[in-house]
């Protein structure tokens, strides 16, 4: 491997050799260093790996991913210590490179690693668990081919984990489950097991089991193998390996036997062997586990507690025994030259290059874009074409990320996940080397739930604070700016209360910009209950040619089934017979309906739900034009909607709270003054927890977290994440209307 160039002249380390890769820190401080010395001899090329493992990890909030991920960095050599998430130790977790991230010990941003551990080569993405940082996770697991689902083994499955299911399934990605904290009072890992099978409806079993829990928890039982692994040494780094203590055969007999019944459901080998009741050996267990996991028929389920420094070794080995390699994995593009049918990717480093840029980041050296190498290879000084515009760029440095440091290489292949400066490009673009045309299938992103109005403290700031948005929504595509057009207002849009205030605390540690934030504002829809029928002119003379245009139809509601199926909030059907309109002016008529649709009649916000039948019209010869018939339909609708029964509607969350018992209570009261409905209400097995699962209106959840931290001592936390809009009810819609009303009129006096 080459040695790496840098930006500026620096002092040779006495260590490094000519072949030793230098690297340097992204981050705010301007500096290149070289890597640890302790690591300079860990690294490899792309040749000399047989195996290979792209992985991410996620989970639900507060469930252990970063602390897991820093016990497998520690444990394959790549870090030389581990330090506390929460950043007490002065130092912070090493995939939490952010300050903000080590502060709130809350992962922020994905971030991407690589790791060797016996003969395989895994790059690992560490994701968020907070659902205002979706996105995140849904762009790891687009790009990446399996993953490592942890639980924790007090509250099982929570609400970001069903999140994380749904995202996992949508791209197809293999999984293991890992159950966390078992050292922790009142774990339950039959429990978390159960709620695998009946809340994500997923075919799961354990392969091992633990050896004791909570205060007891010494290690796990391996129930392919018949071993006992017990992880001694200061950090755990020693794994013995005993035979299973009596106490435990008959438990360790019953579970391999419900192992063998769910594989025996999915796999055909193991389903013979069981109806001829024949036992199966661990090398047929283990080959019918990893089939049935990269066919996403079957979670192998891993246990231990990584804050203890238990179970992870096991793990790394299960994530090598059974999750696929690049090639396994089925990944498919679309060729643009035959309308988008598509083309099964290859994964041979000799073909085509095939590449699909899945993250972007902005760093003091100019953009750092992450790419996942589907097939051929990429190579420093060759030139690479972006298939959405036809632009050519030469690749001037490629690296491997290392969290926040990166270690710079001369070629990568396929199924390898690197970064790269000096390319110019949006998220979830493809490029390939032009030898065809191309293109990956891009990502589903959510669409923002909570709005603030933001502007900088010191109009002095402005061109800091136009920098900062741009950067910002150029990384996270749920992050949306729009100006107001009546407001002229800076209005900033998100997943959510915490989502936009890291953003506005990012914008005053990086660019330096204090900003000023009005009150959130929820992202209220429209809608109508009935039909209703229009014929509208539109007739304006003013000496010279004028304006005509008369259009006749009705609008109707829709289901929310059918506006899924058509994958658009609103329909436009033509339904008009002969030239009274002519065809000339139908595509103008939809644009009126998307303009009257951009505002609603009752407080201005967007309309969804609503059908528009266009059945007739007249036009004049001379008069007639596209802006007519544009500002005809626009008025007629518009109209039209007023006697057609509208609403207005709220988006509703789904809101999961975890409290000691003694506060069910109060935390009860405080639910329904907010309007808020329970759902469900579960207390853990030993009684001193409490789950609650409820539906609040956004616009009621202002504010909620200070409140339950107040009355539950600090002790309740809870999540949130999008459900639905509803109507609002009656007298909330009147004060929205009348608040709508006093600010025209308002802007109108101005």
């Amino acid at each position: 491997m080459a040695s790496a160039s840098v930006l500026r002249v620096l002092p040779k380390p006495t260590v490094a050799t000519a072949a030793s890769p230098l690297f340097y820190r992204a981050t705010c401080r301007p500096h290149i260093r070289p890597f640890p010395s302790f690591l300079q001899s860990r690294h490899f090329s792309s040749e000399e790996i047989i195996k290979r493992r792209n992985i991410g990890i996620s989970a639900h909030i507060d469930s252990g991913k970063t602390t897991l991920t820093e016990r497998i960095l520690f444990y394959t050599g790549r870090i030389k210590a581990i330090h506390d998430v929460r950043g007490k130790d002065g130092v912070g977790a090493k995939m939490d490179s952010m300050d903000l991230e080590r502060e709130k010990g809350i992962t922020i941003q994905s971030a991407a690693t690589f790791c060797r551990w016996k003969d395989a080569h895994i790059n690992i993405i560490d994701t968020p668990g907070h659902v205002d940082f979706t996105i995140e996770v849904e762009r790891a697991l687009r790009v990446l081919d399996g993953g490592i689902l942890v639980l924790c083994g007090v509250s099982g499955v929570q609400s970001q984990s069903l999140t994380v299911d749904r995202q996992m399934k949508r791209y197809n990605v293999p999984r293991l489950a890992f159950i966390n904290k078992l050292d922790r009072q009142g774990s339950n890992p039959w429990k978390v097991i159960g709620d695998l099978r009946n809340q994500l409806k997923l075919n799961a079993s354990a392969v091992q089991i633990p050896m004791g829990l909570e205060d007891k928890h010494e290690g796990v039982v391996d129930l392919i193998l018949n071993k006992a692994y017990t992880f001694d040494g200061e950090k755990g780094e020693k794994v013995a390996v005993g035979d299973i203590p009596e106490a435990m055969i008959d438990l360790v007999e019953t579970k391999r036997l419900e192992l063998i019944e769910r594989l025996a459901d999915v796999d055909e080998e193991i389903g013979e062997l069981f109806l001829m009741e024949e036992t199966p050996t661990a090398e047929q267990l283990k080959a019918a586990i990893r089939r049935q996991t990269v066919a996403c028929q079957f979670v192998p389920v891993f246990m231990g507690s990584a804050f203890k420094n238990k179970g992870v070794q096991p793990l790394l080995d299960g994530v090598i025994d059974y999750l696929p390699e690049p090639i396994e994995k089925p990944n498919f593009a679309l060729d643009r030259n035959k309308n988008e049918e598509p083309v099964q990717v290859t994964c041979k480093k000799e073909d085509s290059l095939l590449a699909l840029a899945f993250k972007l980041e902005e760093t003091n050296f100019g953009q750092l874009t992450y790419m996942r190498i589907y097939q051929g290879m990429l190579k420093k000084g060759n030139q690479i074409v972006n298939v959405s515009n036809g632009k050519k760029i030469k690749l001037a440095r490629i690296v491997r990320m290392h969290s926040n440091e990166m270690e710079e290489i001369d070629e990568a292949h396929a199924g390898d996940v690197v970064a790269m400066f000096g390319v110019d490009c949006r998220s979830m673009d493809t490029f390939s080397d032009g030898g065809m045309n191309l293109a990956m299938s891009s990502m589903y992103v959510p669409e923002p739930v909570m709005s603030l109005a933001v502007k900088p403290a010191d109009s002095k700031m402005q061109n800091n604070f136009a920098k900062a948005l741009t950067k910002f929504t150029k990384e996270d595509p749920t992050l949306r700016v729009r100006v107001d057009s009546e407001t002229r207002e800076t209005v900033l849009s998100g997943m959510g209360e915490l989502h936009l205030e890291v953003y506005i605390e990012r914008m005053r540690r990086e660019y330096n910009v204090d900003c000023i934030s009005g009150q959130p504002n929820v992202n209220y829809k429209e809608t109508i209950a009935a039909m209703s029928t229009f014929d509208w002119l539109h007739k304006k003379q003013s000496g010279g040619a004028g304006q005509y245009a008369k259009v006749k139809g009705y609008i109707e509601p829709m289901t929310e089934e059918e506006v899924k199926e058509l994958g658009k909030p609103n329909e436009f059907k033509n339904r008009c017979i002969g030239t009274n309109i002519p065809p000339e002016y139908y595509p103008s008529c939809e644009k009126g309906m998307n303009d009257a649709m951009a505002e609603g009649a009752l407080v201005g916000c967007e309309v969804e739900r609503v059908r528009v039948v266009l059945e007739d019209g007249a036009s004049h010869a001379v008069d007639s034009s596209d802006m007519a018939f544009r500002i005809c339909m626009a008025n007629a609708i518009r109209d039209t909607m007023k006697k057609a029964q509208p609403s207005v509607l709220e988006p509703v969350m789904t809101v999961e709270i975890e409290i000691p018992a003694e506060f069910q209570g109060a935390v009860t009261a405080s639910l329904s003054r907010r309007m808020g409905l329970i759902e469900n209400s579960e207390m853990n097995d030993d009684g001193s927890g409490l789950k609650i699962v409820a539906q609040v209106p956004l616009a009621n959840m202002f504010g909620y977290s200070t409140e339950l931290r107040s009355l539950t001592q600090g002790k309740g936390e809870f999540s949130m994440e999008y459900f639905k809009h509803i109507p609002v009810p009656r007298n909330t819609q009147e004060e929205l209307m009348a608040k709508y009303k006093m600010e025209r009129e308002a802007k109108e006096a101005a």
